[in-house]
């Protein structure tokens, strides 16, 4: 929803990569920003609204983020994307920061605008797994950015590192950046920067993908 700049950019983005895609605007003007060879569905009306969901296909979705301009709406159109046609990979752009803890407790994942990229939004979409940021120049160390399975919410980073046995350079919480100390707490939607030997990065991964087993807490 919304066929503004980060709109068009996912819409695209995600055709590129080889899924059908339907963008939702309320102004027919906007599809223009789209390239001529976009080949997604183009439906004009509210995100929110059952009707113009139901015609972008929303009963055979993976996924839905709402980026229009507006809080109220992308949170409406979450929420009834979510709650009422069961759609669980679901994210919303907010532009006031200070809302992202009590749309969480709703499950909805949340991006804040200007500190986050079509990228980060996409990665919430459509997750892949390890994504690498950085690789010393022997190759043997890499700095990846990793999903974190719920299970792994209210255990230590301490846990984690050892576990895994990776280090985690820093966190990503609601936007901002943060080094955590060993006996932080991981939290819902933590997205974690971990130093990794490059040849574990599978490993490291898959550990951190699934939920840890009771005797390895």
């Amino acid at each position: 929803m919304g066929a503004g700049r980060v709109g068009v950019t996912l819409a695209e983005t995600l055709e590129s990569k080889g899924h059908s895609v339907a963008i939702i605007d309320q102004n027919p003007e906007a599809f223009r920003r789209l390239s001529d060879d976009f080949a997604g569905r183009r439906v004009t009306g509210m995100g929110f609204d059952r009707e113009a969901l139901t015609q972008a296909g929303i009963e055979d979705a993976y996924a839905f983020a709402a980026v229009s301009s507006g809080d109220n709406s992308n949170i409406i159109a979450a929420r009834v994307v979510r709650e009422v046609f069961g759609i669980d990979n679901v994210v919303a752009r907010i532009y006031d920061p200070g809302r992202a803890q009590i749309y969480q407790r709703l499950g909805i994942t949340t991006v804040a605008t200007v500190r986050w990229t079509a990228d980060q939004v996409l990665r919430r979409m459509m997750p892949t797994g390890a994504a690498s940021e950085y690789r010393d120049a022997s190759g043997g160390v890499s700095l990846c950015e990793m999903d974190l399975h719920e299970g792994w919410i209210g255990h230590t980073v301490r846990q984690l590192q050892n576990l895994a046995k990776a280090r985690i350079a820093y966190i990503t919480r609601f936007g901002d950046a943060y080094i955590p100390s060993p006996l932080d707490v991981l939290q819902e939607n933590d997205l974690l920067h971990v130093i990794v030997y490059t040849d574990h990065i599978n490993e490291v991964q898959r550990i951190l993908a699934t939920a840890p087993k009771p005797e390895e807490d």
